[in-house]
């Protein structure tokens, strides 16, 4: 039986708020006891800015190794947690909250309303003081296009104003996602639910 883990304690260590600190050490214990990211979540929500910051970080590196490293019980425990996320991301102050949560939104199993609530904020980031926080949501808009397919046409248009006008991240960012929305997409990979919403979906209704 693993030994109890104060994660709020590991995640406080760092020199300053945007300091890296113990993250990966986190991400590895995290993959290890995935039940660990229900308190992970909340720690969202701590009075700590470096504790929220990091803990946004990680919440990030996790869910982009999901596709290569999938795990049911990781899975479930996000989507259960997608509307209190979503309800952060229209709230969130720090910007390395700002940019961890829009590139994490995406990749949580979403409902055409759910993309038009992140839609809605994504757009209010694209005024963020931050170019790291505007080229996120440039790439959270993009991902909502595989839930959402309708918003596809809105997120070309807006991507190809940004690949000319938009900072030198978002002109870089808005060229590789200009590559990969404007292949044709088939009609099974419109229709398949990304894989973390598979392993959410096998995970809450077992056979």
């Amino acid at each position: 039986m693993p030994a109890p883990v104060n994660l709020r304690a590991l995640l406080a260590q760092g020199k300053y708020a945007l300091s890296l600190g113990r993250v990966p050490e986190a991400v590895t214990l995290i993959e290890a006891q995935p039940r660990l990211v229900a308190r992970l979540i909340e720690l969202l929500w701590d009075d700590n800015p470096g504790v929220v910051q990091r803990a946004a970080d990680v919440l990030e590196r996790i869910t982009a190794r999901l596709p290569r490293k999938p795990n049911p019980t990781l899975a479930r425990i996000l989507a259960n947690s997608k509307d209190a996320l979503l309800g952060l991301l229209a709230e969130a102050k720090p910007k390395k909250l700002r940019w961890n949560l829009a590139l994490t939104i995406g990749r949580l199993p979403l409902t055409a309303s759910d993309c038009h609530r992140a839609a809605a904020v994504f757009h209010a980031y694209l005024n963020d003081p931050s170019s790291i926080v505007k080229t996120a949501a440039l790439q959270g808009l993009a991902d909502l296009t595989r839930y959402d397919p309708t918003q596809l046409p809105a997120a070309l248009d807006l991507l190809r104003i940004q690949s000319r006008s938009g900072t030198p991240a978002m002109r870089a960012r808005s060229r590789i996602l200009l590559l990969q929305l404007e292949k044709p997409r088939k009609p099974s990979q419109r229709k398949s639910p990304p894989k973390m919403e598979k392993d959410a979906q096998k995970a809450s209704f077992p056979n």
